[in-house]
């Protein structure tokens, strides 16, 4: 519902000035970055998305259907698949055909457990478009082969007579999909083979010259990228222009880790320095942003290629009792700030970030949604989501922020994020973030451009304790609520943020 102005401001000499610079508006807000991601690892595929026709767990066609419909309220952009790790073990053709028929392998990364291949490639298309998503396809370059990723392409994407679609086509579907992202590898500095730049550099020349594009769809190709600093892997793929040819974006993979890799922390039980740490690793995002944009912009000023962050995203210790390999961890209020920031960051730096991925959609990692049986749970995460798709497709707002410090001992970090966004029908958006456990936040806005703010309305999303979060059997501890602590004076919107909140304002000028 939208809420009245008032006619009066405070604040003489604001420590927290917000210029939204409506008259700047240059380049658009990708809804791709808010894209998911779905692995086979733990319950993100079985049990997650896929339960099989003969569930009791009302599904169409195996896929859960109370999912399809909580992610279509996050208006899901595109969905990652069928990995991270798995997809450089993951052979495709495993995966089609009678499932009865299907051969069963090993999951070597997660758990060590027996993977049946009954959600294959079909089965994946049926739920992208169930979700009214683009599929995004990560191709084995690990241990798989070029002709094995070629034909992937063709099998999906070609309407030529050729013995793929003829393969195609007697698995039940006669027309070609539309796929336009392939992801050509994964980690391939790790999990995915090992290789130093040089060599993948190699390598995904030689897989990209085969992923050819057929009947119309345009491969959106996505190379292998950094992680966090690696400057020099992104120098190496940049620096030769026949190279920078070979692939559109280029992937940046990210973790907010508390402590560190042996030991993240707990997901729930953390105290007031590791709140401060989460949100000191978590900012260290725009640095990357900034760092690897660098080096892409000295190679390629008209920011032809895109940075892609397909996986990033809160990484906590396992949830106590559960396998280690499944990478179940729940989801607070902490989480959701995490989420907020790294968005507003994605939203402001959208003419070089192209699409992002949080990691992951379903009961692993810093995921949307929590299932159990029938039961399903909508965490922070998602609800941050659901605020901020506003965003999508809309113009993007430069914005510039001066603010307070949140302080811990003797290290302090910017206590606000921000970002803001014009839809085609001219109403703005602003989501903002506050990271202080304990202060509101006087935050004066200034809007450029406009002559007088005429309505407003708001949502936030907070909770009494740092470490609220929704579970099964339980009412919503965490969800959005109406927001309307603010006024407005002509082009002027002071805005009282309270502590440990996400907030989005809807401002119609």
């Amino acid at each position: 519902m939208a809420t009245m102005l008032s006619t009066s401001l405070s604040a003489q000499n604001p420590a927290n000035v917000l210029t939204i610079q409506v008259d700047k508006a240059e380049h658009t807000i990708s809804r791709h970055l808010y894209g998911h991601f779905a692995e086979h690892l733990g319950r993100c595929i079985y049990g997650g998305f896929w339960v099989g026709e003969n569930s009791p767990i009302p599904n169409v066609r195996g896929i859960r259907q109370d999912v399809v419909q909580a992610l279509r309220d996050i208006a899901i952009p595109n969905l990652r698949w069928p990995g991270g790790c798995f997809a450089d073990t993951y052979h495709w053709k495993d995966g089609i055909g009678p499932r009865d028929q299907r051969p069963t392998i090993i999951n070597v990364h997660w758990g060590g457990v027996t993977e049946d291949n009954s959600f294959g490639t079909h089965e994946f298309m049926d739920l992208c478009e169930q979700l009214g998503c683009d599929p995004v396809i990560c191709g084995n370059l690990g241990s798989g082969t070029v002709q094995e990723m070629a034909q992937w392409v063709e099998y999906l994407t070609s309407d030529n007579i050729s013995p793929m679609t003829e393969l195609r086509k007697k698995n039940g579907r006669e027309k070609p999909w539309r796929v336009r992202f392939w992801g050509l590898g994964n980690e391939s500095w790790g999990c995915g083979g090992t290789m130093t730049a040089p060599y993948y550099s190699n390598e995904m020349r030689r897989y990209s010259t085969f992923c050819l594009n057929y009947s119309g769809n345009e491969l959106y190709k996505v190379a292998c990228g950094p992680y966090g600093d690696q400057i020099e892997w992104t120098e190496t793929l940049m620096k030769d222009e026949s190279t920078r040819r070979m692939f559109k974006g280029l992937a940046l993979h990210y973790y907010t880790v508390c402590h560190d890799w042996g030991k993240k922390g707990s997901a729930t039980v953390f105290d007031e320095s590791e709140w401060f740490i989460t949100m000191k690793k978590t900012l260290e995002m725009e640095t990357h942003i900034r760092r690897h944009s660098e080096v892409m912009d000295r190679y390629d000023p008209e920011k032809r290629i895109g940075l892609v962050v397909d996986e990033w995203g809160n990484w906590h210790d396992v949830e106590p009792g559960s396998n280690p390999g499944f990478l179940y961890q729940q989801n607070t209020l902490r989480d959701a700030l995490v989420a907020g920031i790294n968005l507003n960051l994605f939203n402001n730096h959208c003419d070089r970030v192209t699409m992002a991925n949080i990691a992951q959609t379903i009961n692993v990692l810093q995921a949307m949604l929590l299932t159990r049986d029938g039961q399903l749970v909508r965490t922070p995460s998602f609800y941050v989501y659901k605020m901020y798709k506003v965003h999508h497709d809309a113009a993007m707002i430069p914005v510039v922020l001066q603010c307070e410090a949140f302080r811990l001992a003797t290290d302090s970090l910017p206590a606000l994020t921000a970002s803001a966004s014009r839809n085609a029908e001219g109403i703005l958006h602003l989501s903002i973030t506050n990271i202080d456990l304990r202060q509101s936040k006087e935050l004066v806005c200034e809007f450029t451009g406009i002559r007088s703010i005429q309505r407003v309305s708001g949502e936030i999303l907070t909770a009494s304790a740092m470490n609220a979060y929704n579970d099964f059997d339980k009412a919503e501890a965490v969800q959005p609520a109406r927001f309307d602590r603010f006024k407005a004076k002509a082009n002027r919107l002071q805005v009282t943020m309270p502590a440990k909140s996400v907030v989005v304002l809807e401002i119609q000028l």
